[in-house]
């Protein structure tokens, strides 16, 4: 079958004002698979441009498709864009199977089936089995209810899922299809050729607001070994100088980890690895830190959410402000760069509680900050908590950490924008962090903090002129629930644990003719 993978354009500041462009992973993902099952897939990136999207259309349907997939990283703030894409198709060649995947519509089937028919179906969770299973039953004309983890309209035109499909137990029996991409475009961390990987799936921490956490199901990772081989053929083939993470949480087992930085080492290829990770786990690594360095690993980003200790335990981070400030020290001690994420919006904060976290990540002294808003999605356990709290951003588009969406009583919208803001400069133009940039010993750091302070730059100013001139606020917004509909927490995890199966023992003597084991 004839098949073309979409990666929206994304609205998002983050993506539009860098230069560099990363490969999307997840639709590699699916292609590799549909590849090796025998199908024709091509890949049309419009992130680059971005591609006005009736030159997506024409790019997409030049060689009559099959079937058009459409998925994006960014997946609650790129949904408009998709619907939009897939009415397009729908308009110009009703006839193309239009399948959607990714985090939100694997949640939101029934809202996203209900109210539009331009997406045939939808695969909910892992999507390389899934979306290759469905591929072939709807080539054969087999019933495609039997295909596990999909959704879609019966014939009374009626959204229906079929049961949940099974995690993937094997990460390494997938391959990434690299084929589809050229490596010459994808670029980070100012012009290094770079793509995106997993070494693992999932986490096993339970933050109340993580959106990625169940959409995993459970934590899994990659055969170390085998992982740092595909990382250095990507090197020496197609000249990766760099690797971004994409794993919610790659360290979780220290024996997995070690055995990836021993095989990276092994390896000799001068790849740097940035990700991100907890900080309870780089003071657990104390002891072989200096193996992650030789390993190429130059910065880790801290999901340390916030710095009061009431409000980790509200979102059920599991860490402590101790922990994140050791984690930063030994970071800089291993000449590894710390990213800082702080979070606005969990709680009705007042000024006084911006400024004591602003003294904290002072305290703490990371390299990097990136400051974000809370964003609730209905299928984690913080939304319950915030369902009462109202929207003040309807555009779905703007739903992408970057902005505040949740109404805050004490606090009016630019109170809390100009003082996040303020924060950002403040923490990031501290005379330690300016003289890190300007005269930092290691060229690779001081390489990429000058990037990222320049991208740093472009996008603040874009964010504050956003604000003013353009993004628009209600005052009498809708609640949390209202806006989404209910909580979902109770269905968070999208896939089935496959676990194995159990069998009693029995003796080891022949079986009377004419029985048989049952089971």
């Amino acid at each position: 079958m004839n098949i073309v993978l979409i990666n929206p354009p994304h609205t998002a500041i983050g993506s539009r004002v860098p230069d560099d462009h990363l490969p999307p992973l997840g639709l590699l993902a699916i292609g590799g698979p549909l590849i090796d099952s025998g199908h024709q897939v091509r890949l049309v990136d419009a992130e680059f441009g971005p591609m006005p999207l009736a030159v997506l259309m024409e790019e997409a349907l030049r060689d009559d498709p099959d079937f058009i997939l459409i998925g994006h990283s960014g997946s609650t703030s790129a949904h408009p864009t998709a619907l939009k894409i897939a009415e397009m198709i729908k308009a110009r060649a009703p006839v193309v199977v239009v399948i959607y995947g990714g985090v939100f519509p694997t949640y939101h089937w029934r809202d996203i089936l209900v109210a539009t028919d331009v997406f045939d179906f939808i695969v909910r969770g892992e999507g390389e089995a899934t979306a290759t299973a469905l591929v072939e039953a709807i080539e054969m004309r087999q019933p495609v209810g039997s295909v596990a983890g999909i959704a879609y309209r019966d014939d009374l035109g009626r959204p229906v899922a079929t049961q949940a499909a099974m995690t993937i137990a094997d990460l390494d029996a997938y391959r990434i299809g690299w084929e589809l991409i050229d490596h010459r475009r994808y670029s980070y961390w100012g012009g290094k050729r770079a793509v995106v990987m997993q070494f693992s799936r999932g986490c096993p921490h339970l933050c109340n607001y993580c959106g990625q956490r169940g959409f995993w199901t459970r934590w899994r990772h990659r055969d170390p070994v085998k992982f740092a081989k595909e990382i250095g053929w990507l090197y020496r083939e197609h000249g990766v100088e760099l690797v971004n993470l994409a794993d919610e949480n790659p360290t979780s087992s220290k024996k997995a980890w070690r055995a990836f930085l021993d095989a990276m080492i092994a390896e000799n290829v001068p790849v740097l690895i940035v990700g991100s990770t907890r900080a309870d786990d780089i003071v657990r690594d104390a002891d072989i830190l200096h193996l992650y360095r030789k390993a190429g690993v130059i910065r880790w980003l801290l999901g340390m959410e916030n710095t009061d200790e009431q409000t980790l335990s509200l979102i059920r981070k599991g860490g402590s402000t101790k922990s994140d400030r050791e984690a930063i020290r030994l970071l800089r001690r291993h000449g590894i760069l710390s990213m800082a994420t702080w979070v606005a919006g969990f709680e009705d904060e007042t000024f006084s509680d911006l400024w004591r976290g602003f003294r904290q990540l002072i305290a703490y002294d990371p390299d990097q900050i990136q400051a974000l808003y809370v964003t609730p999605h209905r299928w984690t356990p913080f939304f319950r908590i915030a369902r009462d709290r109202n929207v003040i951003q309807k555009d779905v588009r703007l739903w992408d950490y970057k902005h505040q969406v949740l109404h805050m009583t004490r606090l009016k919208p630019w109170m809390l924008f100009f003082a996040v803001k303020l924060i950002e400069v403040a923490v990031q133009s501290r005379p330690k962090a300016l003289a890190r940039i300007l005269f930092h010993p290691d060229p690779e750091q001081r390489h990429s903090m000058r990037w990222y302070t320049k991208m740093g730059r472009r996008v603040w100013f874009r964010e504050v002129w956003g604000f003013l001139a353009r993004d628009r606020r209600v005052t009498d917004g809708p609640t949390l629930a209202e806006f989404w509909g209910a909580p979902q927490d109770a269905e968070e995890e999208s896939m089935v644990v496959r676990r194995p199966v159990r069998r009693p023992a029995v003796e080891s003597r022949p079986l009377p003719e004419g029985r048989r084991l049952a089971g």
